[in-house]
């Protein structure tokens, strides 16, 4: 049984001056997340394959350096998670910040920033369900790839179409899986530093012995704010989250502060470690696991069969990002359907609350990108990640240029005021927006990574006039009803 609530074409609390609560009340979605697990969906969200493999990356521009750039990230995020935990406590709301641009930018804004949130999310669960594809081939060489992603994408949407609780329940525990392996590596490599244990202390000398801290440079340890900048990529999951929460005025806030506290924590511990332990130069990228840096910390340690242990751990959180993401573009999808931008059909929700229609338009778009990503890994599939990589930091920027007009706005219209505020308003917003800015610039003098405003700003033009043609369609139909 579907209910798809509101009419098509309107969007409940679209103005300033709408009833705090209309948006949320008239989604119809049932809200089952518990604090803990919201918690541990954002932390899912933001910890994938990135870490565990795509930290090379990062190492390999800014040295010894790349401590920092994870620091300089941490930082940006906290900002973001300021400016929109205020938000989400406003508004409540599966849309999100699509919704929040909506009602404090223009309608333009608010289609934009969810049809590319969509997109890169659907994207991104082609390339996360192709690297488990690649990691169930390393245990199983005889395997086709096709068998591994069929498995995992019917086994995650079947989750999440059975209920917000029962994707609650999975992504808390792949999450932990995550969070775990993290803090054992910190652990271990902790001892290994000390001499705790029957191996000498290694202590901090490889920050500095292979060409100095800042071995590359300050350039270095920006040029990685690229690479770095996508670990904390989905931490934005918790504002969507909140749609679903059952106390979500309580639960956001505290999921969001917790959040960042154990990603700073995770994110610069175990680089820190990594680093003392492994020389910089040493590091290499690639994407075989065995080139993981922390295959080589576990191997160090005397971990057995350590190889064999990290594949478990990337292809838990492969799926974990995956089950996250799709999450993700499904509630963007129903958020679009009930604001007038996509079919009204995908604005349904089955009778236990889940917006199923939208989860299975974006499973079909999902197909379309492994598709690509299979028959073309190193043509058309190449701009695909690039609108994926275009579209994480474009949400970014949204939200904090919309958090420039939210409080204003709501104060003027004589709203109490609320129990989270970010502080710093405004330049904490401007720094934030001009951090992001200045990244997405620097992705054109990065290597391989220039595809992101090659296929990103077209994406963007291809939107707007998507937006404006609609719009002179309505207009035009709106005209000939009432001439």
């Amino acid at each position: 049984m579907l209910n798809t609530g509101a009419s098509p074409g309107t969007t409940p609390g679209a103005t300033p001056g709408a009833t705090p609560g209309s948006i949320e009340q008239s989604e119809q979605l049932s809200r089952q997340l518990t604090s803990g697990q919201v918690g541990m969906i954002a932390i899912g969200g933001a910890i994938g394959t990135g870490l565990f493999l795509g930290s090379s990356l990062a190492v390999h521009t800014a040295g010894p350096g790349v401590i920092l750039s994870y620091a300089i990230g941490a930082a940006i995020t906290l900002l973001l998670m300021g400016a929109l935990s205020e938000m989400a406590v406003a508004h409540p709301t599966a849309g999100s910040f699509g919704v929040y641009a909506e009602i404090y930018l223009n309608p333009w804004a608010g289609f934009t920033v969810r049809y590319t949130y969509w997109a890169a999310q659907c994207i991104a669960i082609g390339g996360e369900a192709t690297a488990i594809a690649i990691y169930c081939q390393w245990w199983f060489p005889n395997t086709p790839k096709w068998l591994w992603i069929l498995g995992f994408s019917c086994a995650l949407l079947y989750i999440n179409a059975r209920s917000v609780g029962s994707f609650g329940s999975i992504e808390y525990w792949f999450a932990m899986i995550k969070v775990v392996a993290i803090v054992l590596f910190i652990v271990f490599g902790a001892s290994l530093l000390m001499g705790i244990g029957p191996r000498p202390a290694i202590g901090v000398s490889n920050l500095t012995a292979h060409g100095g801290f800042l071995a590359t440079g300050w350039r270095g340890v920006w040029m990685a704010m690229v690479f770095v900048i996508f670990s904390y990529l989905g931490t934005e999951v918790v504002a969507v989250t909140a749609g679903e929460a059952r106390q979500p005025e309580i639960e956001a806030p505290r999921a969001m502060r917790t959040m960042v506290a154990r990603l700073i924590v995770f994110y610069l511990g175990a680089i820190f470690v990594l680093m003392c332990i492994v020389p910089w130069n040493q590091i290499q990228p690639g994407a075989d696991v065995t080139a993981s840096p922390f295959v080589k910390v576990f191997q160090l340690i005397g971990v057995p069969a350590a190889a064999h242990i990290v594949n478990f751990v990337v292809i838990t959180a492969a799926a974990s990002s995956m089950n996250c993401n799709l999450y993700l573009v499904s509630r963007m999808m129903f958020s679009l359907a009930r604001g007038g931008y996509a079919p009204a059909v995908f604005g349904g929700v089955s009778s236990r609350g889940t917006p199923v229609p939208a989860l299975l338009v974006s499973a079909a778009s999902l197909a379309l990108a492994l598709v690509i990503a299979l028959l073309y890994p190193d043509g058309a599939y190449v701009y695909l990640f690039g609108v994926s990589l275009f579209g994480g930091l474009y949400v970014w920027l949204m939200i904090f240029v919309t958090h420039l007009f939210f409080r204003p706005k709501w104060e003027a219209a004589g709203r109490p005021r609320l129990p989270v505020r970010m502080i710093g308003y405004p330049y904490t917003s401007v720094l934030g927006a001009a951090a992001i800015v200045a990244i997405l610039a620097t992705t054109w003098w990065v290597e391989g990574m220039r595809v992101t405003l090659i296929a990103g700003l077209p994406w963007l033009a291809l939107l707007t006039a998507a937006y404006f043609l609609r719009s002179m369609t309505l207009g035009r139909m709106i005209w000939k009803r009432t001439s």
